[in-house]
């Protein structure tokens, strides 16, 4: 019986709780092959949304002046993008300033943000000025507003929020005040900041022309300072020579050190690498007040620049090396993973340099390391966290702590996407070895070959096949994986999105010839197989909830596969229809071994924490599970989490190879193990892959191999024989896990 996804979707626009900037995402719906479609579990949504009210931020507001203010101010702001930007900053601004045993003045909240940024607590700085935007609001003050967001703006452009730095430098422009020179420079230089991180000099010369026509003469000069900058980036270097030459020298430590780094660019971008070599190693060997770690790191940043200029590739590794251990260190201070999160996508190209380094030189296990270091580390921490003995060790494993870890027939293949080819290492208990693609597959050419290779997926075209032989012998074949192998493949950028079960190889799909998972990084699966190797037969599933017709149609094949796999699990807890509610999800959860979701899903990608498992209405309104949500759970006590669901492995990739969504959700929450997919699901199929795999869980069957089992049961049968059917779903996580008999 074939699953109808949905009816209307005009009823399922959905109050976001972030500024919108560009339409919601829409899911894809299921295709359509020959004379029937598939019915499937996707969820689409209309490209626009209806706002919710606002009354609760509009209340900030206690009287007629400050309440009109509030109301244009949000109307200037619009829909909010996600939990950071202007409303929700103002709500939680609200919060702390209530807890506040001593109300200060708004300005001086503004002036406790700029100092707490330039200390590199960058969260506390927001807080801060989150405090002022509420007083700002409370009384209207224009003047203060326009602080406000101006110090939101600097916090998020330190840390490398580049999309929420934009807003609030945009809105603070909006609000100039008494003295536009406090607002309206450091606002453009702002938004010069992220022209220049985005590669787009030419912007972000023209916004640091207008920040140095607009800014006070004290903050002129580190206007100029990043024009010079720019400059150097854009080619012209006799410019940015007489900008630095006109510079008065700054007296103060950190200014001087940012001006040493700029000559050194320079110098550099002359062909001068001696010279620059030597005023960077003076810089390294300086002392910065405040945040000598970030100096000092970019300092040794640029003696690897120079001494590669020189011929010298070991001893830029080396500096490399030295650089990346003074980031680590500075990023573990930071209190919130989104501001780690931003600090270390900011810094991909050094960690990419060393990787591209480390591999010339020819040393495989020094390149895998850096990899290994570079991705998912707020997930690592979190993951870390949850480990039943916190030692506060929190950094990834190395090639030889993994290679101890590794049973004989385990093998780690990990990529890595640089910007110009793609690299790969295969680790297994014997060694490491790099592997050399004989096609460069630079990061572009590998997002155009993914995505035409899903969709060709999504279509159910019969070239679908013919695409996985050529790209198996593009991404697998140099590999030189023996059949048998376990396999666990750490994708790298768009390859977070490829289906690698579906490639062949030797005339077979991968998964008939190895048992294989998916890592966001193989030091996370390593630490979630130590943590739970085996677990209890219980289960807790989900089916068949209850939603507003005009939204969804009911799935009664969901229900119907809830209970066919729950007859493996005598005592299982089952919840279907009204009951199969997010109160009774968070109030279980916790609690059970195995979780199984078979409902509808809606990914979003524009902000991937908002993804939903659309779990029952209640009270006549919907109240979906959704990816932020999960984050706030301890799901220490789950060994796995089966989201029978469409699309709920997509999320978005962050530059420092964060996969946002239900993945992060999940596993930061504390689940060993993960079942999730990357397109809409078909009905039937997905029963009878559900059904196997429960099987074979129940008889104590490795997950690897029971979900190997269960892709090959869909795949034999002609009907479904196609990749669109039995692919869609990852194993994330711990590949060991074992449920006891």
């Amino acid at each position: 019986m074939h699953r109808i996804a949905l009816s209307s979707v005009g009823a399922a626009v959905l109050f976001m709780g972030g500024m919108l900037l560009s339409p919601l995402t829409a899911a894809s719906c299921a295709p359509e092959t020959g004379e029937h479609s598939i019915a499937s579990r996707a969820m689409a949504t209309t490209a626009g949304a209806t706002i919710a009210p606002l009354t609760a931020a509009v209340a900030l507001a206690d009287t007629p002046q400050a309440m009109a203010e509030a109301q244009k101010v949000l109307a200037a702001v619009g829909r909010l993008e996600d939990a950071d930007t202007a409303l929700s900053m103002a709500a939680e601004g609200a919060a702390l300033y209530g807890q506040e045993k001593v109300k200060q003045d708004g300005y001086a909240y503004c002036s406790q943000a700029v100092e707490l940024a330039e200390q590199g607590e960058f969260r506390e700085s927001a807080r801060a000025a989150s405090k002022a935007l509420y007083v700002a609001l409370q009384s209207g003050n224009t003047d203060l507003l326009g602080k406000a967001y101006r110090d939101l703006a600097i916090a998020f452009s330190y840390a490398g929020q580049l999309e929420r730095a934009e807003q609030f430098a945009t809105l603070a422009l909006k609000y100039p005040g008494v003295d536009s020179t406090q607002v309206n420079g450091p606002a453009h230089k702002v938004l010069g900041d992220i022209r220049s991180r985005q590669g787009r000099f030419d912007e972000a010369i023209a916004e640091y022309d207008q920040a140095n026509t607009e800014s006070s003469a004290k903050f002129r000069p580190l206007v100029q300072a990043s024009l010079a900058n720019a400059l150097i980036q854009s080619g012209d270097l006799a410019r940015a020579q007489t900008t630095l030459n006109a510079l008065p020298p700054p007296t103060d430590a950190a200014q001087r050190a940012q001006l040493q780094r700029t000559r050194g660019k320079l110098l550099l971008a002359e062909g001068k690498p001696s010279e620059a070599l030597t005023l960077y190693q003076q810089l390294a060997a300086s002392t910065v007040n405040g945040d000598a770690g970030f100096y000092r790191a970019w300092a040794l940043d640029g003696v690897s620049r120079s001494e590669q200029a020189l011929g010298r590739d070991t001893e830029a590794a080396q500096a490399l090396d030295q650089a990346i251990g003074e980031f680590d260190q500075a990023r573990a201070r930071f209190r919130s993973d989104n501001f780690k999160m931003g600090l270390f996508s900011d810094l991909q190209s050094v960690f990419e340099r060393a990787i591209a380094l480390h591999s010339k030189l020819g040393q495989a296990d020094q390149a895998f390391d850096i990899s290994e270091r570079s991705r998912a580390r707020a997930l690592l921490d979190a993951v870390a966290e949850r480990a039943p003995v916190n030692t506060g060790e929190t950094s990834a494993l190395d090639a030889k702590a993994l290679q101890a870890m590794l049973k004989p027939d385990e093998i780690v293949v990990a990529y890595h996407s640089l910007a110009d080819h793609l690299t790969a290492w295969v680790l297994s208990h014997d060694g490491i070895r790099e592997v050399k693609f004989p096609v460069a597959l630079p990061r572009a050419d590998l997002v155009r070959l993914v995505d035409a290779y899903r969709n060709a997926l999504i279509r159910v075209s019969p070239n679908a096949p013919a695409v996985s032989d050529k790209i198996g012998q593009l991404l697998l074949a140099p590999l030189q994986i023996p059949a048998d192998k376990r396999l666990i493949i750490v994708p790298h950028g768009p390859l977070h999105y490829l289906p690698f079960q579906a490639l062949r190889l030797d005339g077979k799909y991968l998964i008939e010839r190895n048992p294989m998972s998916i890592a966001p990084s193989i030091s996370i699966a390593a630490r979630l197989a130590e943590k739970t190797p085996t677990t209890q037969p219980q289960l807790l599933a989900f089916g068949n909830p209850t939603i507003n017709p005009e939204v969804a149609d009911p799935l009664p094949g969901a229900e119907q596969e809830v209970r066919e796999l729950s007859q493996q699990f005598p005592g299982a807890k089952l919840f279907f229809k009204d009951q199969a509610n997010k109160d009774n999800f968070e109030q279980n959860a916790p609690h059970a071994r195995l979780v199984h979701i078979a409902a509808h899903a809606m990914a979003d990608t524009l902000d991937p924490l908002h993804s939903k498992v659309l779990l029952a209405d209640e009270n006549g309104r919907p109240n979906y599970l959704e990816a932020k949500d999960v984050l706030g759970l301890n799901l220490s006590n789950v060994a796995m989490v089966a989201l029978s669901a469409c699309e709920s492995g997509l999320g978005r990739v962050e530059n420092g190879d964060e996969v946002l969504g239900f993945t992060r959700s999940f596993l930061s929450a504390g689940t060993s193990t993960l079942l999730a997919s990357l397109w809409p699901v078909s009905d039937a199929a997905t029963e009878k892959l559900m059904t196997t795999l429960y099987a074979d869980l129940a008889k104590g069957v490795e997950v690897q191999d029971a979900m190997r089992d269960a892709q090959r049961a869909v795949l034999a049968d002609p009907k479904t024989a196609h990749p669109y059917f039995w692919a869609p779903f990852n194993l994330i996580g711990n590949w060991r896990l074992q449920v006891t008999r």
